[in-house]
Parts: structure tokens; C-alpha cells; sequence
């Protein structure tokens, strides 16, 4: 069942990008999972801007272009603490594995085929 819309999808983009820019200082991240929070900030932001979905400002990657990005991202966050070497900040890696399990989530129930007209 397909319940989150593109403009939702798009919300939810955003806030995601203000958890990974807030998440080193608010978490007090070691180096490499701030380094990496606040690089998935960025990445998440330009990807969510050039999307063609209702609230990006540029359309230019479909939208189901992102679904894949986000299909790809979601599991390299939860592999992420274990490939990078900070599992044992149990903070740091409870946070992207979280995250991974959300952007998975958030993914499948995406309409990534809905109406994208601003609505």
C-alpha cells in the first residue's frame, strides 16, 4: 500500500536532511559518523532538490530516480557502523541504523507513481 505522496515524500526529504545536519551535535557524534552525517545532509539536500516532485526547486532526476538513490542509501546506513568502524558508539550506530530503516520504510510505502502536480 502506497500512502505517502510525492509532496509528503518531499516533506519528509527535508526533515530528513535537518536530522542528519542536526544529529553530530545533538547526538555528539565522534568524527566519522559526523563527517558522514553531515555529508548525507548535503547529498540529501541536493537530491531532494533536483527531484521531480512538487517540492523540489529543480526537476532534474525523476522522481523514481530518487526511490532508487534512497533504495541503495537506506541499506548502506545500516551496514554503515559495522563497514566503518564505530559500531561500538552504540549512540552513533543505533542513530543510521534507525535512519536506514526509515528511509527503507519510508520508500516502500512512497507512490513513487502518484500525481507529482503541486496539490
Amino acid at each position: 500500500m502506497k500512502i505517502i505522496s510525492p509532496r509528503s515524500h518531499g516533506y519528509l526529504d527535508f526533515l530528513t536532511v535537518v536530522i542528519f545536519a542536526l544529529a553530530p551535535t545533538l547526538l555528539d557524534l565522534s568524527k566519522v559518523p559526523a563527517i558522514l552525517s553531515y555529508g548525507l545532509a548535503a547529498a540529501h539536500l541536493v537530491v531532494t532538490l533536483i527531484s521531480g516532485f512538487p517540492t523540489a526547486a529543480f526537476k532534474l532526476i525523476p522522481f523514481i530516480v530518487q526511490g532508487w538513490i534512497e533504495r541503495v542509501v537506506g541499506p548502506a546506513l545500516i551496514i554503515a557502523p559495522f563497514a566503518l568502524s564505530f559500531s561500538d558508539e552504540i549512540l552513533a550506530s543505533n542513530f543510521f541504523i534507525a535512519m536506514g530503516v526509515i528511509i527503507i520504510a519510508v520508500g516502500f510505502f512512497t507512490n513513487y507513481q502518484g500525481d507529482n502536480r503541486s496539490y
